[in-house]
């Protein structure tokens, strides 16, 4: 016997039932989509890497550690995205949707990869989904975001959440933060670690990102950004703490709060979950003003957010009242004998063009057996035609809840309530 070969470490098959929870997770996000007029958008799972050292940062450890990146037949570096930004923005400016939709509401939902230590809720391909508003500088746009993530979530079930948020100002107000914050980080560079110490020259504000808690202790007395916000920008940040305020949202300010991508700018925020442990985060986004014009589009404000799927499953799974989702199948038919098959097929397919999920089985097992199993697939009906049903032309519809039977013609399609 040949040795079986096994996924690859850090990716995950999705089996049935648990399948059934990502489905009605998918359901949800396209539902509440809906309700704000945002429209899918499927991109491509690889992309050329230039797209993601430009728009993420080349110094991010994303980009510098992270990345799945292989050379094709024609030697172009390509990559397997990391995340969904990059990919929208690439597409919006590639076919000039500003044209079509001057202010365009998008939404994607799909895999990406990270090469990772893969553990608890971060595996090396993980699922997202998120949302980009492109053409508008608008702190309402923030906060609508803001609020749709927080829907999602609410549908979801999850309720055990907290919202973040910051201000990380443009790359105008920024320059006097980040020698201030150099200023502050250089006697104290030996106690960083060496990631830190290749931030404090690459991007400074990147030392925020560090989860060891050496590096956290020097950052007790760091400068915050929001003590060299312009004018601009600190009232964009008022004003979107003020829609929150007056629309009940609750939230606390973070002022270490920078997000792990280059290509923010203003509004930062964060959801957590106390459901996830240490590895708390949800989701988180903010606006991004500048990323349009880099990848080789017109000036164009925007924000947006992304969201794990594997940690929002996590969170549910950890939230009072919940239930995994229970098959549910409209007809189960079950019959005797291979020579009432035909028969059965032509009867299932009638009841599908009706729009009914029906299941045979094909295994020939007894029909003790067979409603055993219409009962472990959460058949709300079983039409069973046996021998005596066959002759007689006629099958019994048995409900599964009451246990009522009836008896009726093969010719004719029970009532539904589709």
């Amino acid at each position: 016997m040949m040795e079986p070969i096994k996924r690859i470490k850090g990716t995950d098959d999705i089996l049935p039932p648990e399948s059934a929870t990502w489905q009605y997770v998918a359901d949800t996000i396209r539902r509440v989509m809906s309700l704000y007029n945002y429209r899918e958008i499927i991109t491509p799972i690889f992309e050329y890497t230039e797209l993601f050292a430009r728009s993420i940062g080349a110094s991010t450890d994303i980009v510098s550690k992270e990345m799945y990146t292989f050379l094709d037949m024609g030697e172009r570096s390509l990559t397997l995205r990391p995340e969904g930004t990059a990919s929208v923005v690439r597409a919006y400016v590639e076919h000039s949707l500003s044209v079509k939709f001057p202010i365009a509401k998008l939404y994607y939902i799909g895999p990406m990869f990270r090469q990772e230590k893969p553990q608890k809720g971060r595996k090396r391909q993980f699922n997202q989904f998120g949302i980009e508003i492109l053409g508008t500088d608008s702190p309402y746009a923030d906060v609508e975001g803001i609020i749709l993530n927080l829907r999602v979530l609410k549908e979801l079930g999850i309720t055990d959440t907290h919202l973040m948020i910051n201000s990380i100002g443009d790359p105008n107000c920024r320059q006097g933060y980040r020698r201030a914050l150099k200023e502050y980080l250089q006697p104290r560079l030996e106690k960083l670690c060496s990631d830190c110490q290749l931030r404090y020259h690459n991007n400074p504000l990147r030392v925020f990102d560090c989860k060891k808690q050496s590096c956290q202790a020097q950052l007790e007395d760091a400068p915050v950004m929001s003590d060299y916000l312009c004018d601009d920008c600190r009232k964009h940040f008022d004003k979107v703490l003020h829609i929150l305020d007056k629309l009940d949202i609750e939230f606390s300010i973070n002022e270490r709060l920078v997000r792990g991508l280059d290509y923010y700018t203003k509004t930062v925020y964060e959801i957590t979950s106390t459901a996830l442990g240490s590895q708390n985060s949800l989701s988180g986004g903010g606006r991004y003003d500048i990323l349009v014009e880099e990848l080789g589009g017109k000036p164009t404000p925007a924000f947006g957010f992304a969201a794990g799927i594997e940690r929002i499953i996590m969170a549910m799974e950890q939230s009072e009242g919940y239930e995994t989702p229970k098959p549910q199948l409209d007809y189960f038919i079950a019959l005797t004998n291979d020579e009432i098959l035909t028969t059965a097929m032509e009867f299932a397919e009638r009841l599908r063009d009706k729009g009914n999920s029906v299941n045979i089985d094909f295994r020939g097992k007894s029909l003790k057996s067979q409603m055993k199993q219409a009962d472990k697939l959460g058949a709300k009906r079983v039409v069973i035609i046996g021998d005596d049903e066959f002759s007689k032309g006629v099958y019994l519809l048995r409900d599964m809840e009451t246990g009522e039977q009836t008896e009726i013609p093969l010719s004719i399609i029970p009532n539904t309530d589709k």
